[in-house]
């Protein structure tokens, strides 16, 4: 079935579980107030929905210091040639001109949880009845040794889309004839889309047409990874004697690299490298730590039928930055989990009525022009975790027709799910 702009609206309502003993609040205290930290798939899907279904109920202000999204997800096809950066960048306007959201661009510097405030780069404080934090990811100091972000121009990471995407997509364009591309994957839990191995794909597929005799190599840490087979069958049949891949028995773990040499070291082997797209060990955003509420896994545990923080009730944390269980760190998931928050905080804060919390998930991957996999499940809240309940996966051997349908499937997809997060 073609997910379509208007099927995904029509049926990506979430629900969420009844919460016990809402705390209404009365006209004497005005409107309640809600602070959402981050702007992409689950900050502000769920400042939109908090503010449509509250219709008006309830004040939200966004915090997003700028002005234009560009989305992670699909990212790689502009790299891979297949879209233009401007189908990418998105907008807050709808979100505040049609919702009335407050949308404020600035960072959110600290929170003090005590007093429900959240305090901006601009010096702002802003009082909060609940807080929604989605602050994405950061990078993990020192995972990748020789690696920091002051190394990003020499070896982009490419996984907060925009001028890093458009650089990743220079340094390809700009490689010598027969040239090397390495690619230091991350070890899990990573936040995809964008995949690195769709990137190693889209990165191959220009190869082929512009540069046939480059190679690409990616130093990976893990065993396994999500569509292997998929993306091996891919390669061998469109990107033969192109890619290879070190995994952790032949030093993929053990890799240090030189920005200003372009040299990488892949278990004391020192390779000299054209283009290294680093991707280093990730994190919750900033904020979320400096928030108190993330644990030793750097992310922030969640209550699964609220997605609330375990340390503070008044908290939801949503997508990349939650530790929630089996849902994977992607757009789709974020968009899922965002709906279930909001339907959450409404019931709280104005005794709406709510509903078992229910989540979904599907990512797609093109590994070459209309060849289209993807893998998707949906999943219940426990008392431990967002659980899967049960899944699918693109077969290897498929048909071409029905690879092209699945890449089709995909677009529909990005136009509904932008529609859906930006209004």
């Amino acid at each position: 079935m073609v997910l379509d702009r208007r099927h995904f609206l029509g049926t990506s309502v979430a629900l969420t579980a009844t919460l016990a003993a809402p705390v209404v609040w009365g006209q004497a205290n005005g409107r309640p107030k809600v602070v959402v930290i981050g702007g992409g798939p689950g900050g502000a899907t769920a400042a939109r929905y908090i503010a449509k279904d509250s219709d008006g109920g309830i004040d939200v202000t966004l915090v997003e210091p700028t002005r234009d999204y560009y989305t992670c997800f699909f990212s790689n096809l502009y790299i891979g040639g297949f879209r233009d950066l401007a189908s990418l960048r998105h907008s807050y306007g709808a979100l505040a001109s049609v919702y009335g959201i407050n949308v404020v661009h600035e960072t959110a510097v600290g929170v003090d949880r005590d007093a429900r405030t959240v305090t901006l780069s601009c010096g702002a404080v802003l009082p909060y009845d609940r807080l929604v934090i989605s602050p994405g990811i950061d990078f993990v100091e020192g995972s990748v040794p020789g690696w920091d972000v002051s190394a990003q121009h020499a070896m982009p990471h490419a996984y907060k889309a925009g001028s890093q995407t458009e650089l990743a997509k220079a340094q390809v364009a700009a490689m010598p004839e027969g040239g090397l591309f390495c690619m230091i994957a991350p070890p899990n839990p990573f936040r995809c889309p964008p995949g690195p191995y769709e990137r190693v794909s889209m990165v191959a597929h220009v190869l082929k047409q512009t540069n046939p005799r480059a190679k690409i190599l990616i130093a990976d840490p893990k065993e396994k990874y999500s569509k292997q087979a998929l993306f091996e069958e891919g390669w061998q049949a469109h990107y033969t004697g192109m890619i290879d891949r070190l995994g952790p028995d032949f030093g993929g773990g053990n890799v240090m690299v030189d920005p200003g040499e372009m040299t990488v070291d892949i278990d004391g082997e020192v390779t000299r490298v054209d283009v290294c797209n680093v991707i280093p060990a990730q994190k919750a955003g900033r904020i979320a730590e400096l928030a108190g509420l993330t644990d030793e896994t750097g992310y922030c545990p969640i209550v699964p039928a609220t997605m609330q923080s375990r340390l503070d009730a008044a908290v939801h944390v949503l997508g990349d930055a939650a530790h929630q269980g089996d849902m994977p760190k992607s757009a789709f998931a974020a968009n899922s989990q965002a709906k279930v928050a909001a339907m959450a905080i409404r019931g709280a804060l104005t005794g709406s009525k709510v509903f078992p919390a229910k989540f979904s998930n599907t990512c797609w991957s093109l590994i070459s022009p209309e060849n289209g996999v993807k893998v998707g499940a949906t999943y219940e809240a426990t008392e431990e975790k967002i659980a899967k309940v049960d899944g699918f996966i693109s077969q290897t051997d498929e048909e071409a027709a029905l690879r092209q349908a699945t890449f089709e499937e995909s677009l529909g997809w990005y136009a509904g799910i932008t529609a859906d997060i930006f209004g």
